[in-house]
């Protein structure tokens, strides 16, 4: 993979490890200054249903850094077109039955991940 596209896999895993940090162990304090639509006296039932989102945002990171680690050109570029792809579908998902600003927040950067690599910038 080139510079640019590293970069942009890099700073998508940080958004997810971000958000791994914020879903998991954050929920309750920071996670309410984030979400202000999501109801206050919600924060505290949905711990456990947060924590395990954040689990699966963490999968994602783990598989985008590991992309980056990979030494193999065409492993290390396949493995970030996967992860991305699955950033950028959860992206699109969260868009349609969330928040339309996890299409910028989430789909976008994977979006543009995928079309470095593929464009090899």
């Amino acid at each position: 993979m080139e510079i640019t596209s590293k970069i942009i896999v890099g700073g998508v895993a940080l958004l997810h490890l971000y958000i791994l940090w914020l879903e998991m162990f954050a929920w309750t304090t920071t996670g309410k200054k984030v979400f202000k639509t999501f109801p206050k006296d919600l924060f505290e039932p949905t711990k456990a249903m947060a924590a395990n989102q954040g689990l699966y945002n963490g999968f994602l990171a783990a598989g985008l850094i590991w992309s980056l680690v990979i030494s193999d050109e065409i492993w290390s570029k396949n493995i970030a077109l996967f992860f991305l792809s699955c950033v950028f579908v959860a992206g699109l998902y969260g868009a349609y039955s969330a928040s339309k600003r996890i299409l910028l927040v989430q789909a976008l950067p994977a979006l543009l991940g995928i079309i470095a690599i593929l464009l090899k910038i």
